[in-house]
């Protein structure tokens, strides 16, 4: 059964807005990757540069799929064995995947979640989600929904309140091809 937190954040994912939200290591703000405006509306409040890009989260594969171009089989074998968890991969993006999405790269960078709360909200979302770290650009990111609040006050639509999981750092991040450590 969904709690009334989890549903009124999917309404307000569904209408548009950006929502801050509990991960493994910090807090994340979100919104649904298919809405433009709301990417838009994330970014500007972030203050991030939209060549980055942005990292979608999902509670399974399948989720992230529709983003995805196909990679060699043993590739992908080497990703999926990381998840759920707190991998981050940048894989190959389908060529209609939006710039604002994937920012000036030919990847983008996707993560099956292992926090019950964000994969719980994927989940009742329908869908992967955009997952950036909750944080104005240059500042550290907020690790509960008081430090959210403290850097940007009434400007997003609902903040979900939750516990971030037991990392002490944001994500790792891997190429799939290579399967270097970037971050």
């Amino acid at each position: 059964m969904l709690s009334n937190q989890i549903k009124e954040a999917v309404h307000v994912l569904q209408q548009g807005g950006v929502i801050a939200y509990p991960t493994e290591a910090v807090y994340g703000l979100g919104c649904d990757p298919a809405n433009h405006r709301a990417v838009q509306k994330l970014l500007e409040l972030k203050q991030r540069d939209r060549d980055k890009g942005l990292i979608l989260i999902a509670a399974d594969f399948d989720q992230l799929a529709p983003f995805l171009a196909e990679i060699e089989g043993s590739l992908k074998e080497r990703v999926l064995a990381t998840w759920p968890g707190a991998v981050t991969w940048l894989w190959p993006a389908k060529p209609e995947v939006s710039t604002w999405l994937r920012g000036e790269h030919v990847t983008i960078a996707i993560r099956v979640t292992d926090h019950p709360l964000a994969a719980q909200l994927c989940r009742a979302f329908g869908g992967a989600l955009v997952s950036t770290s909750a944080n104005l650009s240059g500042n550290p990111p907020a690790r509960n929904a008081e430090q959210v609040r403290a850097q940007f006050g009434d400007q997003l639509d609902y903040v979900l309140e939750g516990e971030v999981g037991g990392h002490a750092k944001p994500s790792q991040i891997r190429d799939a091809v290579s399967g270097s450590i970037l971050r």
